[in-house]
Order: structure tokens, then sequence, then C-alpha cells
């Protein structure tokens, strides 16, 4: 008799959480830990990617918060880390806590990868799909952190009488209306004590409270606990300015990577740059692929002036009303017709004049471009 396929109509719609995991290990990790390691099962098992900011975005982590976690997990062995040749990381290996033993003893175990890169946009998701870990070292590549989530910055608990002082500060008066201003609502006093720490412990200037609060109100967070943990991540990277905010901000949005990347740069954007690509993506609220079409052609057509090149090409697109990518098509097709329907060069009866020709003077053009 032939064997028999057994399967059924769904997927599986549950995740298994294993016993030794609930004795042994729930007991001592963090709120964010366990909701991190939880999700990973889940991802794996419905056989799904997923990345540094997607996890952020759900838990109201930051990306930071979410890399401490996931150190935390390969301390414990748990999980393994896997790095490209740039030191990004590229997967996530959940090991078997059935086999847990016999992998301390050094034997093979089965790894499930479940993790696209957030810093490598143009990778395609991982599939989970079993593979031997053959004790390989994995190294170590992104900062660790306090792996045991706990931050070296400890909030005090201010009293009324520092708060109240705080506030009749003179430079206070300014640094609280910004921050009300980006918030669009008066802050409640946890609020400002929040800003307190900022300026009492993690010793930030006003500048960077100021950008500190902007970046976040940019991503859509108002929370004041979301802000607070991205203020504790960029002391401990011993962030001091908004320059070094921003790059290291920069780092970590794939749009802005995947921009820079399509424009031939594998540098953090200037602040000159970033104007440019903030106008694309804020102003005229193109979308990623648009821009990258943009990139494309730019990269075609020049080698100098990029961003300046590309910058006329989207507001001229801005200005013919492109709103997604299949929008170009008619751009392009219009073009075509008008430079079809213009006058024709002068044809001669030799035949190797037949043909229209084009004149351009690109020394003049650049310098039109330049000077828009």
């Amino acid at each position: 008799m032939p064997l028999l396929t057994i399967y059924k109509d769904a997927p599986v719609n549950s995740t298994v959480i294993p016993n030794q995991f609930i004795d042994d290990y729930m007991k001592d990790a963090n709120d964010a830990q366990l909701k991190i390691y939880l999700y990973l099962l889940r991802m794996m098992n419905a056989r799904q990617a997923t990345s540094v900011s997607d996890i952020a975005d759900k838990f109201n982590h930051t990306e930071k918060d979410v890399i401490r976690a996931l150190k935390y997990w390969q301390k414990l062995q748990l999980l393994d880390l896997d790095y490209d040749s740039s030191k990004n990381l590229t997967g996530i290996h959940i090991r078997d806590l059935d086999s847990h033993a016999e992998m301390a003893a050094g034997q093979d175990v089965q790894a499930i990868s479940s993790f696209i890169p957030e810093a490598v946009p143009s990778a395609s998701p991982l599939v989970p799909n079993p593979i031997p870990v053959n004790g390989r070292k994995v190294p170590s590549a992104l900062p660790v952190g306090n792996v045991d989530g706990v931050s070296p910055y400890e909030k005090p608990s201010y009293s009324a009488d520092q708060l109240r002082e705080f506030k009749d500060r003179q430079d206070t008066s300014q640094l609280l209306f910004i921050a009300e201003s980006y918030i669009g609502k008066p802050l409640t006093p946890a609020e400002i004590k929040t800003i307190l720490y900022f300026t009492d412990v993690l010793h930030f200037s006003d500048d960077l409270i100021d950008y500190l609060i902007q970046y976040c109100v940019d991503k859509g967070k108002k929370d004041f606990k979301y802000i607070e943990k991205v203020a504790v991540n960029w002391a401990e990277e011993g962030i001091t300015t908004p320059k070094q905010a921003q790059e290291t901000a920069c780092r970590y949005d794939k749009n802005i990577y995947a921009i820079m990347h399509g424009l031939g740069k594998d540098h953090s954007p200037t602040n000159r740059e970033l104007q440019y690509i903030n106008r694309w993506l804020k102003e005229y609220g193109f979308s990623t692929d648009i821009i990258i079409e943009a990139c494309d052609r730019t990269v075609l057509a020049t080698d100098k002036h990029r961003f300046e090149y590309a910058d006329s090409i989207l507001t001229s697109w801005k200005h013919q009303n492109v709103h997604q990518k299949s929008d170009i098509l008619g751009v392009d097709d219009r073009f075509r017709q008008r430079k079809k329907t213009a006058s024709p060069a002068k044809q001669t009866n030799n035949r190797f004049n037949q043909f229209q020709q084009n004149h351009y003077d690109f020394d003049v053009l650049e310098q039109e471009l330049l000077s828009n």
C-alpha cells in the first residue's frame, strides 16, 4: 500500500510555548523580552518574516529595546543572531529547547530563521526553514547595552518642590512651550518630570531635547514613555548633539537608506541631502518606489549633482500630479508626444543624416539645473 499524505485545510493558528521556557526562563525576563520572544515564536510558527522596526512599532518599543531583548535571549542561548559581512543583522535562529542540553554539549541542533533586516532593505524576506547551526560562532555586531534590560540611567522620583523649581527656571519655559507645540497639548506634571530627567540625569541640551521630541513626533510617537526610551538609548550611545542623533536615526531609517543607496551614496546624509529627502517624502508625499525611480534615472543620467538632478525630476512629477508609480508612464507618454510633434530636423538626401538630431549644451543644462 502507498504512503498517505495527511494535511488540513486551515493553517496553524496557535503557538506552542515550551514548558521549559515557562519553568526556567519566563520568571527572570522583563516585559519587553517576554513580548519579543513570544512574538518571534508566533512569527516562526506562521512562517512569516518580520523586522526590528516592525517589532518595535508593534509593541511601542524602540529598535534599541528590540536589539537589547534579542541580545538577552542570545546570552541565555535560546536563540542565535546572524550577521552579514557588513555586520548587519540578517537572521534569528530560535533554538530547540528540547535539544538545549545536547546543544550545550556541542551537538548540532535545528534552528529556524524568521527575520528580515531593517538595515538592508534590498534583501528578500527570509522564509523560516530549519537549518543546522553546527556550533558556529555568532559575531557580536550591534551594541549590547544592558542585557538584562535595566537602564543605568535610573529615573529619580522628583518631588513637587523640585518640579516647581524646574518650571520656574528662566530657560525652562521656552523648552516646555516647544514640547507642548510638538505634542499638541499642555504637558502633564509627569511629562514635565520626564523633561527634567532629560536635563538632570541624561544631561541633554535644550537643542537635543527639541530634536528628540520632534524626531519622535515625526514618527507618530507622542507617548512620553516612548520618547523616554529613545532618550535613554541615545544616552547609552553617547549622543550629545542633534547632529549625532540625526546620523544615528538615519542609519535605522529604511527609507533614507534606500534613497541614499539608490543615488549611489554609502554615507549618512548631510543636512542638505536630508532636506531633499524630507521634501520628497513629506512635502511632496511621494512613496519610496517613486523616489527610487527618480534615483535610477538620475544615476543613468549623471555622475555629479545627483540630489539636484533627482529633485528636478521629482519636482516635475509633483507639478504633473504624479501620485503613484503608474502615473509616471503617463508623464513619459506625454513627453514622447511633445517630442514627436516638435519641428523635425531638416531632411537631406544623405541617408546618413536622415534622422532627428538633438543638440545639447550640457554645461548650460547643468548650470540651469543648479540655479533652480
